[in-house]
This record gives structure tokens, C-alpha cells and sequence, in this order.
């Protein structure tokens, strides 16, 4: 999953603020710029982002810290595995150490970011994550680099990780507007594959010409140009009012309600935390496979992972026009289907070391392309229906689910790694998350052709399931199978039955 961070994506429809008086027009202009001011008569006659230079700007920081991000995915394992000669147990617990605090600090971050200013909390977090990869550069040029220094740094990394990602899905839809959310998802997850098809490619190949820890500078210097692209970047974030600031356990509990209030999110959810848990197995071990067990060089192993980055662009461009043709709810277990699949291949290479290039390259591409497509989907799903005030504690939840369950998957990684071997880890990995994935092949989405646009639109849907129904002889009964979902937004209380249960 990236799980290269991420998972996410869908459709330009007008998200509803629950719970607010009826708008006037001058509210939905401001509204659909993401709260703030009107839009621009030029945005509105371009119809486009392409005139937005708050999002350009945003847009190319975040392609350079991208293809940054990728170097360093295929140089600290080359670090870890080549020149600390670390055993599969270490690496898992560096790979556990790197998302382990989406399971820590997760949720809590959630409810802080939707009290802050999310651009200003990026601006932090990439000064933070520069300054942390620049210690491995330092500390190897020194001859006092170990692995329990990456095991910090990874840290670092993760939690400022945390903060960065879950106010960057929070900030698009107050950057751009509503309507605007699905062409900037698809445009930034473009940009995504792009730097997972460079990056390590060129990871590998400046490995061969420099060492490892010399490559990490590049990373550092991308994170610095992200960090001046975001000073630059104006967004029409709304000034954030606290009428009355409520405890911190029952604004977290507010994110998870929401979350787990719908049946589609919730089972969305679910799966792909179980699914992570598996995938992540695979993931930690991979590069043990590749470059220990095949014998495959930094550079060969750059190139694979850029060839798995071509499935991801593609999925990336093709994810809404396919949404639009078939209908954006089909697509998920469609795209489960192929994920789990691809999934089968990465523990069959090691048996045809012969061919073990082209069935890694094909494994990768298929996963990516599942990966995006989903992703694209289920992530303007989450930002369409949510309204503002609970972004950044939604995005936090489905952040704790996602990458909360990966530093297990990395801990079992190294267990199983060190006691069964690698291929017979990575089989279980695979086995693993073909279960939970099933949630969503056999799930609700094949009967229904779109997902819900609007948050007004999810609440009426759920209200439809727990309304009465007529039985026997005329008696009424109500159809409930779970306690009222209670929203409480900022100008007023509404008790809605939003969900009852996993359908």
C-alpha cells in the first residue's frame, strides 16, 4: 500500500456542510473555494486548476519532495542491508520504527491539526524531516553510523510524517474547492507515480556511482524546496474559532464516529487495515529478497520498483475516467481483485530466480495499479463527504487504521522472517491479504454504482436504513442495529442516525 505513504482519491461533486443554515449564494461561492473567498473569475473560467497557482505551487513542491522520498525508499534499506548488515529482525523493527507513530500519535494529531493551520504544520514538518535525514550523511561520514541510529531517525521521520499527511489531505479541499477536489487528488497522485517511476531508478543508479548515505542528501535538499514551496503557497484555510474547546478524548472520539458512523467507510476501513497488516509483511522483506536471496543489485532493485511505479501512473490517470464509466463504488473490489493477485507473484520470483526480475516488475505493476485506483477513489470519497471541521481528525482515523496496523505487519515481518525465512513470511504476508481484502470484494459495492457525493447525501441514505418499516399487521418497528450516530458540529447539535452496521 503505500504505502509509500499513502492511501486515497474520486469524483468533483459539492460536498454539503452538515449541520449549517441554508447558504446563500455568496456562501456557496466561498464555500466551493474551500471556505474562504470566492474563486477567481479566472479559476471559474478555466475550469481547471492549471490557473491556481496556490495549488502550482503546492503541486511542484510536493513533486520534488516526492521523488526525494523515493530515493530514500530504495537508499536506507541498501544502508541498513548492505552497509550495517542488518538481519531480517532489524529490519523489521526499522521498518516498524518509520510508521509506528501513525499508531501512537495518530488520532491525537487528528484533533490538534483541526485546531491548527494545516499549511503552517507542513512547513514544520518538512523543516523537521530535513533536518533528521541529514543526520545520516553527517554520522556516516564520521565512521559512527549504526543501526540504531536509523531506528531514530525513522522515528523522527514517522511522526512528523503524521502531521504532514494528515494536514495535506486536510488542506486540498480548502485549497481548491469542492468541486475541484478529484482533479487535484488525481493530479497529486500523478505526480506520486511519477516520483516512484524516477526515483528509484535513480536511487540505484546514483548508489553505483556514490555510496547510500551520500544519495539521503538529495532527499534532504527536496524536503527543503517543499518546505520553501509551502511559504510560498497562500490557502483560503477559514481562521479556526473555538467556541468553547471541548476535551481532546472527545474530539478523537468525534473523528472516530464519523469514520466508523458509515458502513461503506467503515468496511473500507477495516479491510485495509487487515489487508495492511499482511501487505506489510511482503513490503519489510522485499528488499532481504531482492538483494540477499536473488542476489540483485541497489541498482537492479531501483529499477524494478520503477517499473511497479508505471502500474501506479496509469491507475493514477485512468482512476476517474473508469470512475465515471462504470461508477466509482465497482471499482474497489475491482481493484482488490487485482491487488490480491499481484500480491501471489512477489513469493513465486523466488522460486524462478531466472525470471525473478520480470515477475517482480509485473507484481509491482499490477499492485500499484490497484493501489492507485482504489486510492483515488476512496480518498476524495472521505474528503467529498466530510465536512471541514472534521478533515483532519477523519484523515487522522483512517490514518491510525492504515498505518496503525503496518508496524505490526513489519514486527511479524521480522519474526517470521527470522524463524520460518523470508519466502515463507512473504507466502503468509500474501495469503494474509487476500483475507482481508475479501471485506471489499464481497462487500456492498458491487450492487451500487456510485458512492455517495455529498455528506447530506450519506446522512439521508443512513436515515433511509433506519427508518420504520411496516411488518405484520401493520406494526411500525424501527430499523436500528446500532446506537444513533451523534454529529456535533460547530454551530449547532443534530442527532442522526448515520449507520447501523457493515451491510
Amino acid at each position: 500500500m503505500q504505502r509509500n505513504g499513502r492511501m486515497a482519491p474520486p469524483m468533483p461533486r459539492t460536498v454539503a456542510h452538515v449541520g449549517l443554515p441554508t447558504r446563500t449564494a455568496s456562501t456557496v461561492r466561498g464555500a466551493r473555494n474551500g471556505g474562504g473567498r470566492a474563486s477567481s473569475p479566472k479559476r471559474r473560467r478555466s475550469g481547471t486548476l492549471w490557473a491556481d497557482r496556490n495549488f502550482l505551487t503546492l503541486w511542484g513542491g510536493q513533486a520534488l519532495s516526492q521523488i526525494g522520498a523515493q530515493i530514500a525508499q530504495v537508499a536506507m534499506p541498501v544502508v541498513a542491508v548492505l552497509l550495517l548488515r542488518a538481519t531480517d529482525f532489524q529490519v523489521g523493527v526499522l521498518s516498524a520504527a518509520s510508521v509506528a507513530a501513525f499508531l501512537v500519535i495518530g488520532l491525537p494529531a487528528g484533533a490538534w491539526i483541526d485546531r491548527l493551520r494545516k499549511r503552517r504544520v507542513m512547513i514544520a514538518a518538512d523543516a523537521v524531516r530535513a533536518g533528521a535525514l541529514a543526520a545520516i550523511p553527517i554520522l556516516w561520514a564520521s565512521g559512527s553510523l549504526h543501526i540504531w541510529h536509523l531506528y531514530v531517525i525513522a522515528t523522527i521521520m514517522g511522526v512528523a510524517t503524521v502531521f504532514f499527511d494528515v494536514s495535506y489531505q486536510s488542506l486540498i479541499p480548502a485549497l481548491v474547492g469542492p468541486a475541484h477536489i478529484s482533479e487535484a487528488n488525481s493530479k497529486l497522485e500523478s505526480t506520486q507515480q511519477i516520483a516512484r517511476l524516477v526515483g528509484p531508478a535513480a536511487s540505484g543508479g546514483l548508489i553505483g556511482l556514490f555510496s547510500a548515505p551520500l544519495v539521503i542528501v538529495i532527499t534532504v535538499a527536496t524536503y527543503l524546496g517543499s518546505f520553501g514551496a509551502l511559504v510560498r503557497t497562500r490557502s483560503n484555510e477559514p481562521k479556526h474559532t473555538r467556541v468553547g474547546a471541548k476535551p481532546l478524548g472527545r474530539e478523537i472520539a468525534e473523528g472516530l464516529q464519523w469514520v466508523f458512523g458509515n458502513p461503506l467507510l467503515r468496511r473500507i476501513v477495516v479491510a485495509i487495515a487487515l489487508s495492511n497488516i499482511f501487505s506489510q509483511i511482503a513490503f519489510t522483506l522485499q528488499p532481504i529478497l531482492i538483494l540477499r536471496i536473488l542476489g540483485m543489485s541497489a541498482t537492479t532493485m531501483g529499477a524494478i520498483l520503477s517499473i511497479a511505479a508505471c502500474g501506479g501512473l496509469a491507475g493514477a490517470l485512468t482512476a476517474t475516467r473508469l470512475s465515471r464509466r462504470f461508477g466509482d463504488s465497482r471499482l474497489i473490489p475491482c481493484a482488490a481483485i487485482l491487488w490480491c493477485v499481484a500480491g501471489l507473484l512477489m513469493p513465486v520470483a523466488a522460486a524462478f530466480p531466472a525470471a525473478a526480475f520480470a515477475i517482480l516488475a509485473i507484481e509491482g505493476a499490477l499492485m500499484s495499479y490497484g493501489i492507485l485506483v482504489f486510492n483515488v477513489i476512496q480518498v476524495s470519497f472521505r474528503q467529498r463527504v466530510t465536512p471541514p471541521h472534521l478533515l483532519g481528525r477523519m484523515n487522522a482515523s483512517v490514518r491510525f487504521m492504515f498505518w496503525g496496523a503496518m508496524p505490526i505487519g513489519s514486527m511479524l515481518a521480522g519474526a517470521l522472517g527470522s524463524h520460518l525465512g523470508t519466502v515463507a513470511a512473504i507466502w503468509i504476508g500474501a495469503i494474509g491479504q487476500i483475507a482481508g481484502l475479501s471485506l471489499l470484494i464481497c462487500g456492498p459495492f458491487w450492487s451500487r454504482g456510485t458512492l455517495p457525493a455529498t455528506a447530506q447525501e450519506m446522512m439521508d441514505e443512513a436515515t433511509s436504513r433506519t427508518r420504520a418499516r411496516v411488518v405484520s399487521k401493520g406494526t411500525i418497528h424501527a430499523v436500528q442495529d446500532e446506537e444513533p450516530w451523534v454529529l456535533d458540529t460547530t454551530t449547532e447539535q443534530r442527532q442522526t442516525p448515520l449507520v447501523t452496521a457493515v451491510d
